[in-house]
């Protein structure tokens, strides 16, 4: 079971981030909270009106001629519920549209967010198991999607159901304070029950989240590397990776499920033991002469107002725990300090491209180690050839050079410049890199290559393209340098990105 001060210390934080996203939209949130007080107060109308109804109504049958103060009872009580209804449906109306407009904005705010924090990390923190490229992107979105639901929710249904019932609480403890305190005493028992309930499914909760997260992965890696399973003829163990992680999906959401219905149908019960004795106490009023027969159904409702958030209180704290599990996640992504790329304060200007590599040691985060007392000298307008094994570290001797990587100790000079000591965007703005393995972003021939120089002008793409001997072959495409670069062949991907370095035309080149 979930420790309660660990659950409100999680509720604080989760509460505390959230603080700064939602805090713009404040005049926003306090047009939602004065509808929301004005429609609580509305919610009580219609009981207090059924009241005063049964009890005039019980007056007039005592009188010979009952019809006509009738009728104009009838018509009064009626224009106020009407009445009361319009002015519900506008409350709700304009509930619904602040709460759903705070919702939109808000997850726009922490979508770009996170898409602005993760830019600025180092290369480092994606190479760590956990932000692998399925897991990371499982783990944003599903945040995003619980905090966004929270918000909404917060304002659609939570606020208005709880200040309802509070407000239907006093009402009933106006009329009656036996009454008030039966229906306040039955309240805890369902919270407590909700709460226990709570407890026993985080934990599976949270190891839906990793199922979760290893299921999209497993899915991006097939689609990634569908080629090489086909030629190997591996869909059928592919196939049953995926399987098994579905399995402990199911057995999961089962034992979830079997676990909500147990608390579910306790919690009903609960409720309507409740009813039962709010009708027992009112009757006995009633027939003792303290209240009008009317009494029973307005209890009847005010119950209802009361227990509206008691019904709900599953969802709402499925809600609130999906949240704490998810935002989690996406907190620590947008928190990780530690993970934030620092560059020094030296602008890289007229770079002659001399660098020095002395006593260079990397490993990487997962433990292997690349590099090992590295000692090198690039000299300024020569071509370096590197050579070696796969795996000896060719590679990763780039990722140091681009300044992607921190050396474990050892130093890498430019031009006599520490390399830490370098801006990280003027340093990388005078070096110009093609990976082994091309990468083609969604979009044009032409935007690929304009990639390289965003406001280099339609000739210059084309004069770069030239250079990459990838003009001619592109004027034989039916759309030309507006086809999608998605369907070249990989030969042509290559030349893209090499028509994309000539754009950027840095000192400094990397192939």
């Amino acid at each position: 079971m979930i420790n309660k001060e660990t659950y409100s210390q999680s509720f604080k934080a989760l509460f505390r981030n959230l603080i700064p996203f939602v805090k713009p939209y404040r005049r926003m949130i306090g047009g939602t909270l004065f509808l929301t007080l004005i429609g609580s107060f509305a919610a009580q109308v219609n009981p207090l009106l059924v009241n005063e109804t049964i009890n005039r109504v019980e007056e007039l049958l005592r009188q010979p001629d009952p019809f006509q103060n009738g009728m104009r009872l009838l018509l009064i009580i009626s224009t106020i519920m009407l009445a009361n209804e319009l002015l519900n449906i506008g409350i709700q109306f304009g509930q619904k549209y602040f709460g759903e407009k705070i919702r939109i904005k808000v997850g726009s705010d922490l979508s770009q967010a996170s898409v602005e924090r993760i830019l600025s990390y180092k290369m480092s923190f994606f190479s760590e198991p956990d932000n692998q490229t399925g897991l990371l992107q499982t783990r944003i979105n599903r945040g995003i999607e619980s905090l966004i639901g929270l918000v909404q929710n917060f304002f659609l249904d939570i606020l208005p159901l709880f200040s309802t019932a509070i407000i239907a609480l006093v009402v009933m403890y106006n009329a009656n304070l036996y009454v008030g305190l039966l229906a306040t005493v039955i309240v805890p028992a369902y919270f407590y029950v909700s709460q226990r309930q709570a407890g026993r499914l985080k934990g599976w909760r949270i190891q839906l989240r990793g199922q979760r997260e290893r299921k999209n992965h497993g899915l991006i890696n097939i689609i990634d590397s569908i080629t090489v399973i086909k030629s190997f003829v591996r869909e059928e163990p592919e196939g049953k990776k995926q399987y098994a992680v579905q399995m402990e999906m199911l057995n999961n959401q089962l034992q979830t499920r079997r676990t909500s219905y147990v608390y579910e149908s306790l919690k009903s019960f609960i409720q309507q033991i409740g009813v039962v004795l709010i009708i027992i106490l009112t009757v006995f009023l009633v027939l003792d002469g303290q209240m009008g027969i009317g009494a029973i159904m307005m209890h009847i409702m005010l119950f209802r107002n009361v227990s509206a958030p008691i019904s709900q209180l599953h969802r709402i704290y499925d809600q609130v725990n999906d949240a704490l599990i998810y935002a989690d996640g996406f907190f620590e992504v947008l928190s990780n300090d530690d993970a934030v790329e620092v560059g020094g304060n030296i602008r890289a200007e007229n770079v002659k491209g001399q660098f020095e590599v002395r006593d260079v040691t990397f490993t990487y985060p997962n433990g292997k180690q690349a590099l090992s007392n590295i000692n090198l000298s690039l000299k300024k307008g020569e071509t370096t050839a590197v050579v070696g094994l796969s795996g000896a570290g060719k590679s990763t001797l780039i990722n140091l050079l681009c300044k992607f990587y921190k050396p474990d100790s050892g130093k890498i000079l430019l031009d006599g410049v520490d390399l830490e000591d370098y801006e990280n965007g003027s340093l990388r703005n005078n070096i110009g890199l093609v990976l082994q393995k091309n990468h083609i972003f969604k979009g044009t021939i032409y935007d690929n290559i304009l990639y390289g120089k965003l406001n280099a002008t339609r000739e210059e793409v084309i004069e770069a393209s030239k250079r990459a001997f990838l003009h001619d072959q592109v004027l034989l495409l039916p759309e030309g340098y507006e086809a999608d670069a998605f369907n070249l062949s990989g030969g042509q991907q290559q030349r893209i990105a090499i028509a994309r370095l000539f754009l950027k035309n840095p000192p400094v080149i990397f192939l």
